[in-house]
């Protein structure tokens, strides 16, 4: 059987149109990443995700979502829980670790948990970006906390709610997008820290969930790794610091393509990027001359790519609670308890 494209898209509205249709059908992605533009009532979506997978004719082709809480959620109230963002979390574990900790599991499973009402099985969580002084507000209050052990901690957490309840984590975005002092969405932010301190600090927390199945790439340049390449279309740095220092060998993707941190055209992005040894990459504003563009610079996932992702749906398998899906009211009654000032 031939592998799928080593490339996940993303659509344009709530429905598929006859012409997104036909060229997903050519293309083959390996799956797709919906947006707050694609998503309307609870059925509408779920008929959604279906009529992807039906596509490309793969039950098990991977639907990816960024349901992270506070500002970075797709589904939304009514239809779906207020959930909060990770810094309140990190603040309930500064006071009682062990709160901190149970909150944060028990809001992953609830997430989770409206990440699977409409099918998707992959939430683009948890955060494991540390906050510094000079963060900029594009990750801001996505972070846990400003030193590595606590993010690492409520990292795990937020994977095992996850797991438990059969949606896939995403570590992101590795090897720490923290420091960087300009939005990655508009302009290609320059780290100029030491490698040492890197070491101590940024890649702590990636290295200590390394273990985890997927991760993103954060579009960034350090200057100690690499002075002329951001990570994602660094071979050198993916090489060196996320396989080899961080010791990840999990599935890894690209952040965002259409991001503006990336000089070049969609299609060059996209060749470099899979290049330099992300094993997927990413395009999410589902225009469709860009998704032509980078479907034809992209070729069918890598033996080790594929390996990667069938090791993953493994890891996931073992995870999962076989009681999931029970006693969610009651986890949303204890986080509510955990969390008072919240909603």
């Amino acid at each position: 059987m031939s592998r799928p494209r080593a490339v996940i898209l993303g659509c344009a509205g709530p429905d598929l149109s006859a012409e997104e249709r036909a060229f997903f059908r050519d293309a083959d992605p390996l799956g797709f990443i919906l947006f707050a533009r694609n998503i309307d009532t609870v059925e509408r979506a779920r008929r959604l995700v279906d009529d992807l997978r039906s596509c490309v004719a793969r039950a098990d082709a991977p639907v990816l979502i960024d349901q992270e809480g506070g500002r970075v959620a797709r589904l939304r109230p009514p239809s779906w829980r207020k959930a909060p963002p990770a810094r309140l979390l990190g603040e309930l574990y500064a006071r009682d670790p062990e709160r901190g900790l149970e909150a944060t599991k028990l809001n992953s499973r609830l997430l989770a948990a409206d990440v699977a009402s409409i099918g998707c099985d992959v939430d683009c969580l948890p955060v494991l970006d540390i906050a510094f002084p000079e963060t900029h507000a594009v990750i801001g209050d996505r972070a846990y906390a400003d030193r590595p052990e606590p993010v690492a901690a409520l990292g795990r957490a937020a994977a095992e709610g996850l797991l438990a309840e059969g949606v896939m984590p995403v570590i992101k975005h590795i090897p720490g997008h923290g420091r960087a002092t300009v939005d990655s969405h508009e302009a290609l932010p320059t780290v100029t820290a030491s490698r040492a301190e890197l070491e101590r600090t940024d890649f702590v927390p990636f290295q200590l969930l390394s273990d985890l199945p997927w991760a993103m790439t954060g579009h960034l340049l350090f200057e100690a790794i690499d002075p002329k390449d951001c990570i994602t279309v660094s071979a050198g740095a993916v090489r060196d610091v996320i396989r080899t220092h961080i010791g990840f060998d999990g599935l890894l993707l690209s952040d965002d393509l259409s991001m503006q941190a990336l000089g070049g055209s969609l299609g060059d992005r996209a060749a470099r990027a899979l290049a330099a040894g992300c094993d997927i990459a990413l395009h999410c504003n589902g225009r469709m001359p860009e998704m032509v563009e980078i479907a034809g610079r992209t070729g069918a996932l890598t033996e080790a790519a594929a390996r990667r992702f069938h090791d993953g749906r493994s890891f996931l398998a073992r995870h999962r609670d076989p009681a999931g899906g029970r006693g969610l009211a009651d986890a949303a009654r204890r986080v509510a308890e955990l969390l008072p000032a919240w909603g």
